[in-house]
């Protein structure tokens, strides 16, 4: 299998999560439901995102890769995803600055579609 067929797969796997697109002024996150106090994903308008370490987790487990590979398929798919560049992915966890805070509050502008 190539490398382009496993993207595909994860990508593929990652949709089917319907995970929830917030935009604020400066971030875009990416939460399962509108009633999350934490993100999964949090892309900055810089390209840097922040990937919740536990959903890096939970695509390593699944795929039995090891994290940096997940970790850098997730950024692949949020570029891909919201048609950005992602220049740089980190691991976080929600005690830092995972908080969605107001952005909850905003109206949801995108909900992935399920195949």
């Amino acid at each position: 299998m190539t490398k382009y067929q496993i993207d595909k797969i994860i990508f593929k796997y990652l949709d089917d999560n319907n995970l929830i697109i917030l935009n604020s002024e400066t971030d875009v996150y990416f939460v399962e439901n509108k009633d999350d106090k934490y993100a999964q994903i949090r892309l900055r308008n810089d390209g840097f995102c922040f990937i919740y370490w536990s959903l890096i987790e939970e695509v390593s487990s699944f795929f039995s890769m090891e994290k940096s590979d997940s970790e850098a398929i997730i950024g692949k798919w949020v570029g891909n995803t919201l048609q950005t560049e992602v220049t740089y992915t980190s691991r976080g966890n929600p005690w830092s600055d995972w908080r969605v805070g107001n952005t909850l509050q905003t109206e949801v502008t995108y909900t992935m579609k399920q195949y």
